[in-house]
């Protein structure tokens, strides 16, 4: 308990933005690690819906202020990278 009014409310705010923050990270968690295994693995029908997917997510959470927008622009470029490397290394023939 703080030691005036203003300060437990500002604790009230406090725990209902972490909880807010906190399943929005573990949402974002969630589909980047779905889609790395997909690009890592190889098992993505469609790579530009996944990617997609993520981008979207990793969006959301700028925009609700979770994570930075550089960071969320920096997580989306290297997805792509990686997503480009592994559709080059499928395309080319394994001799």
């Amino acid at each position: 308990m703080g030691h005036s009014l203003s300060a437990d409310k500002r604790e009230r705010q406090n725990l209902k933005r972490r909880h807010r923050n906190r399943g929005n990270t573990i949402a974002l968690k969630k589909e980047l690690k779905r889609v790395t295994a997909e690009i890592a693995t190889g098992k993505a029908a469609d790579p530009k819906a996944a990617l997609s997917g993520a981008f979207k997510a990793l969006d959301r959470a700028a925009r609700k202020n979770t994570i930075p927008k550089k960071r969320a622009d920096r997580k989306k470029s290297r997805l792509a990278l990686a997503a480009n490397r592994a559709a080059k290394t499928a395309a080319t023939p394994k001799s």
